[in-house]
């Protein structure tokens, strides 16, 4: 849950498109793509199990796939929903060893923000919060509640990228919101100190 270190050279730092065989015209979509999307790429390659050591090197990956399959995007849906199903083979295919890695990436760490000791503290423990209500719930729920409360997407994005109907994914959903309600009822007293005052 703590924010990702990203660093090195980027697809767009690459040799330029033009110069690379796919689609063309696509650099100028292609680069707003992979600048709004990145951050998105990268949680959900780590969500799928890829170590941190080789997330740069698969969110290449993704966005390589992109690339190459800019036609095949249908712009009438969304965006996110292709690239989670991206992202998802990215993963299956590191898992199953035959994916083959794009060169290493240099690690350039993001300086650290400066947030307030008790901000940082109380974020802190939220996320560990999630993270440890997350690891309840069972595949399918945890899947639906993550891609709707952390990253957003609406019902139907959800339904295009899991390939669940809609109907399900609000079902899900509903069921994972009420057990996070609860869990949260169940947390409220450690966010209080000591002393009994809230923080």
């Amino acid at each position: 849950m703590t924010d990702p270190k990203r660093g090195g050279q980027s697809p767009l730092e690459m040799p330029p498109l033009a110069a690379r065989s796919g689609p063309s015209g696509v650099a100028p979509e292609f680069a707003v793509v992979f600048r709004e999307h990145h951050d998105f790429v990268w949680r959900m390659l780590r969500y799928f199990g890829v170590p941190a050591e080789a997330v740069d090197d698969k969110v290449q990956d993704v966005f390589l796939v992109v690339y190459r399959r800019w036609d095949d995007f249908d712009r009438a849906g969304s965006m996110r929903s292709w690239l989670y199903g991206i992202a998802r083979r990215v993963a299956a295919d590191l898992r199953r060893g035959t994916a083959r890695a794009e060169r290493r990436l240099r690690a350039v760490p993001d300086p650290p923000p400066a947030v307030d000791p008790d901000q940082a503290l109380a974020q802190a423990e939220a996320a560990a919060f999630v993270e440890r209500f997350l690891a309840t719930l069972d595949e399918d729920k945890r899947e639906v509640f993550m891609l709707a409360e952390i990253e957003f997407l609406t019902a139907p994005e959800i339904a295009a990228a899991t390939g669940v109907n809609t109907n399900t994914v609000y079902s899900r959903l509903r069921a994972a919101r009420a057990l996070f309600d609860r869990a949260v009822r169940r947390f409220a007293p450690e966010l209080r100190r000591t002393d009994g005052q809230p923080r």
